[in-house]
């Protein structure tokens, strides 16, 4: 079978992945967690994942009707490493949910004009309307972390990016927009070992871009990005909440429960949200773990 990339991640494995990583792909049994210091050895059972998650399918439902009804207006943006399941995880946060009310944003490359623009301009025009939910897949962070490792934007614009955040971000919410920012982080054999699953699945293929195979031996200098970013646009009013994901499972619930714990919705049932596992779901301190 033909490989996408000329099967340069299959070649990255083979010829530059660190020792630590091939030991941990090689070794690691289905059920078990790549990653050695996740605070779990295997995936969560499926039967008690699945139970976690209709139940939260339901609050979501409940919180959908409340934003349609209330007029709120929701921003939830997701980030996160290469592969740590962003897509997955806003499948299942929306799959019931009206697309009429929410919304799934993921913008491609900017073009001529768009780059032309202030930075933010683009993203602009997608934020949500009353009633609505705006998820975006990928957002203005791009400029934080993949433009600057790659050098698709100078020091200068990430500087002056940097001191517009807070103030970009605070405007929204005086606006009356609730912004959440999840940040999904998996370690790098978790990485490698999801990479190396797409690029043989004719299936997943089409998930791979050149950049994924470029960014596999930038992991240092994406970690370092990734601090910078999360320390310098983490605040009061737009906190970013960390999920490790090297369980997607795990990462799933605790996706949606940190989302629906920071929305006073009506018929809200605590219950059935259930409690936050702060080993998975946290402030930018769990980055550092």
């Amino acid at each position: 079978m033909e490989l996408p990339f000329d099967g340069g991640i299959s070649a990255f494995y083979r010829n530059q992945a660190p020792d630590t990583v091939k030991k941990a792909i090689k070794s690691a049994g289905k059920s078990d967690i790549l990653n050695p210091d996740y605070p779990y050895d295997t995936r969560w059972d499926k039967n008690d994942y699945e139970d976690a998650l209709a139940a939260l399918q339901i609050e979501l439902v409940r919180m959908q009707a409340w934003v349609r009804d209330a007029g709120q207006r929701i921003a939830i943006v997701f980030e996160g490493r290469d592969a740590a399941g962003k897509g997955g995880t806003i499948k299942r946060l929306r799959e019931n949910l009206n697309p009429r009310v929410a919304n799934v944003v993921a913008l491609s490359k900017p073009t001529d004009v768009e780059a032309a623009q202030w930075y933010f301009q683009r993203y602009i025009a997608h934020l949500p309307a009353k009633g609505q939910i705006t998820i975006f897949d990928r957002s203005w962070y791009n400029r934080g972390v993949v433009e600057h490792v790659f050098g698709f934007c100078t020091p200068e614009q990430r500087g002056r990016w940097f001191g517009q955040v807070p103030a970009f971000e605070q405007m929204l919410v005086d606006e009356g927009i609730t912004l959440i920012k999840i940040w999904l982080n998996v370690g790098q054999p978790t990485q490698l070992k999801r990479f190396l699953d797409r690029e043989k699945d004719p299936l997943k293929q089409w998930k791979l871009s050149s950049i994924d195979v470029k960014g596999l031996s930038k992991w240092d200098a994406y970690s370092a990005a990734i601090d910078e970013t999360l320390t310098r646009t983490h605040s009061d009013t737009a906190p970013w909440t960390i999920v490790r994901s090297d369980d997607k499972r795990r990462a799933r619930v605790q996706t949606i429960r940190s989302i629906l714990h920071q929305l006073d919705y009506a018929r809200k049932d605590a219950d059935a949200v259930g409690p936050i596992d702060t080993k998975i779901a946290g402030g930018p301190d769990l980055w550092h773990v």
